[in-house]
């Protein structure tokens, strides 16, 4: 069947997650290392023509934070009976690109707790700027999710849940996860890939560089950024 068309630009929705991106407190500051962020991605199934997106996306994150110290981005997916995967923190997009060129989604349920559990072990080694969770089904204790995403939330590393679809139960379930981490939600149309490389972007540049990086990006992703995240912590 042919593809519905591209909507013409972002939802509601969308414009106020990128808003609120960009009133979020920077991750880190005064370093030259590469931001690190986790880019978790649901490889079941139903997901393989957003999975070949997201693959041909990945390059412009690091193309993105080039001038920040550059990204470091672990690739976390789940797919067919309990399998779950994480690459090593990849600063080169093209090998990031690759190894998700050769994984082939397969049948099977949601495991988005092992996701959080991964980069909160990883964020308590070192500084995990961002959790990116990409998905359109949630099938997991919600109360489980938010417990974990809370504990991320509170070593101040964000997740950003990007939504393909309508799913209702999901959507719920993402945008809880993402309020109680302190990150933000946005759903997207999976026809318009130019949505998804607005949201990759942003949060990008964010674990690379913080808000100041952000404002600097510009375009409608970097200038609409306030809303869902809380505001940044007054100094004492």
């Amino acid at each position: 069947m042919p593809r519905p068309p591209a909507r013409p630009g972002p939802t509601a929705e969308v414009a106020a997650f990128l808003d609120k991106v960009a009133h979020m407190p920077a991750v880190r500051a005064g370093s030259a290392r590469p931001g690190r962020l986790v880019f978790a991605v649901d490889a079941t199934a139903s997901r393989q023509p957003a999975w070949d997106r997201a693959c041909a996306l990945t390059g412009e994150m690091f193309l993105a934070t080039r001038d920040l110290g550059g990204l470091a981005v672990s690739l976390a997916y789940w797919r067919g009976y309990l399998e779950f995967a994480a690459t090593p923190f990849l600063t080169d997009g093209a090998e990031l690109a690759r190894r998700m060129s050769t994984v082939t989604c397969l049948g099977g349920q949601t495991q988005i707790l092992r996701a959080l559990r991964f980069a909160l072990a990883e964020t308590q080694r070192d500084k995990v700027g961002a959790l990116v969770l990409v998905g359109d089904a949630v099938e997991e204790d919600v109360d489980a999710l938010c417990q974990a995403a809370g504990e991320l939330g509170l070593r101040g590393t964000p997740v950003f849940c990007f939504h393909e679809g309508g799913n209702a139960v999901a959507g719920n379930a993402f945008r809880q996860i993402a309020k109680v981490s302190g990150g933000a939600y946005a759903p997207f149309d999976s026809a318009a890939a130019e949505t998804l490389r607005e949201l990759l972007r942003a949060v990008a540049v964010f674990a690379a560089g913080g808000r100041t990086a952000l404002a600097r990006l510009g375009g409608p992703a970097a200038s609409r950024i306030a809303g869902q995240l809380p505001a940044p912590k007054a100094a004492r």
